[in-house]
């Protein structure tokens, strides 16, 4: 029997705020099985965005148990969890963290670059993830130079650079309009069909989360319900991404403020805490 790629047992996640403790996960029970494509909705403070961060080790959980490929994450040390992240995980968030004083290129390789992995041996897989996003006349610019939209398929191009078994997404396209948003949707679901990348999104568009083929519902940490579809019944047509032909206006500010502990790290690669001067001395 097959083991799944990742299996959460019973896992709480809690803060101190203002002298008091705040539950924001209480006891969840996922299971997910590699090539899965599915979201996570529910209201804001539902717990999503942490449940995802958990998963993903950029934070720890309070109790309970996470295990990716069989193995329990909770209570590796740091320089472990980094390891885990940068063999199977890829993360793409709301806003894209591109590092400014690099072109599209160079961001896309820059996870290989941070590991130590060589230009000529990252670039063919840069560019081709490039092409496969549509931007290989863009490989040359710098994030200040593409529009939002852009911005965002290089960081999901960046995200798969590595090859990980899981991508997980934290409201991709909150920051863009809706025709550039759907053309993303798009992108997510070739990556899941041709790459066979297990996918886990966070998202408010409706719309996006009927159209997998699972959906879990949180609410006041907790899972409410879990629902399964066959692909059949959910999106199974083939689609081309959509690239848009009109630069997108400056992205807007994030449509609301992060509860205590869904704060995004930083960090533009997730990937390592080596500076990103690493690329000027290949």
């Amino acid at each position: 029997m097959t083991t799944p790629l990742i299996v959460i047992e019973d896992l709480t996640k809690s803060f101190q705020h203002m002298g008091q403790k705040l539950e924001v996960l209480r006891g969840i029970d996922l299971v997910v099985e590699e090539g899965e494509f599915l979201a996570i909705v529910g209201p804001s403070g539902a717990g999503k965005s942490t449940l995802l961060h958990c998963i993903g080790t950029l934070d720890l959980p309070s109790s309970g148990h996470i295990r990716l490929e069989g193995r329990d994450l909770v209570g590796l040390g740091s320089a472990k969890l980094a390891e885990v992240r940068n063999r199977s995980i890829g993360f793409v968030f709301q806003f894209h963290h591109l590092l400014p004083e690099f072109n599209a290129l160079e961001n896309v390789m820059m996870p290989g670059l941070i590991q130590g992995r060589s230009r000529r041996q990252l670039e063919p897989m840069a560019r081709a993830l490039l092409e496969e996003v549509g931007l290989t006349s863009r490989a040359t610019h710098r994030p200040g130079e593409l529009s939002g939209g852009e911005q965002q398929r290089v960081a999901l191009a960046r995200a798969l650079v590595l090859s990980p078994k899981l991508l997980l997404a934290d409201e991709p396209t909150g920051n863009l309009d809706s025709a550039t948003s759907q053309s993303i949707h798009e992108l997510f679901f070739k990556i899941n069909r041709e790459h066979k990348t297990t996918l886990l999104v966070v998202t408010h568009n409706t719309a996006f989360a009927q159209s997998m083929p699972r959906v879990v519902t949180m609410r006041d940490g907790r899972i409410h319900a879990d629902e399964r579809r066959p692909r059949t019944e959910a999106r199974a047509e083939p689609v081309e991404p959509v690239v848009p032909s009109v630069r997108a206006p400056a992205e807007a500010e994030p449509a609301e403020a992060a509860a205590p502990g869904d704060d995004v790290v930083a960090a533009s690669t997730h990937h390592g805490e080596r500076d990103a001067d690493a690329l000027a001395s290949e």
